[in-house]
């Protein structure tokens, strides 16, 4: 099956260029766009040098939403990683946001669900000055994701079938 590809790109409010790599674009559900990155795909966060993942995942970049989210294969130890953004925006073959730092977190072993990088979120709400409204927006994302991933709520148990098309 041939796939578009397409760039995802997270930068930091200030600007900088955070986490980025390409991946394969899948389809549109109602939650959203999923795209895909097989084992051996390769990212890099900023400009350091490019890691290789060894483990395949999708992502999902809901349409109206202040989050995107990671589901890994297993073996991979974190099942679910949502990180707080601002919207997702799509333009020519690319998608972008701004990560807020919070991340909801659902571990396999256990089905662990926890809230991380809290200190990071209060750090950089300060350093770069987050108006109330981000502040307000990536708040509220992180608690109803929190309950929504814990809770096993669409589109948390979604992806073994965007998965299988990237295993």
């Amino acid at each position: 099956m041939s796939h578009e590809i397409v760039k995802v790109v997270y930068r930091k409010y200030d600007g900088s260029l955070h986490w980025n790599h390409p991946a394969l674009f899948l389809g549109e559900d109602e939650h959203g766009v999923w795209v895909g990155c097989p084992a051996g795909s390769s990212g890099r966060r900023g400009k350091e040098p490019p890691i290789v993942w060894d483990q395949p995942f999708v992502m999902l970049f809901p349409r109206d939403a202040w989050w995107t989210a990671t589901f890994n294969a297993a073996p991979y130890k974190t099942e679910i990683y949502c990180d707080v953004s601002t919207v997702p925006r799509w333009n020519d073959g690319e998608v972008t946001m701004i990560d807020l730092d919070l991340d909801v977190i659902r571990m396999r072993a256990d089905g662990r669900v926890f809230l991380d990088d809290e200190d990071e979120f209060e750090d950089h709400r300060v350093r770069y000055a987050y108006p109330p409204d981000v502040v307000e927006n990536a708040r509220a994302s992180a608690a109803t994701l929190l309950e929504a991933v814990a809770s096993g709520l669409a589109p948390f148990a979604s992806a073994p079938h965007w998965l299988a098309q990237v295993v």
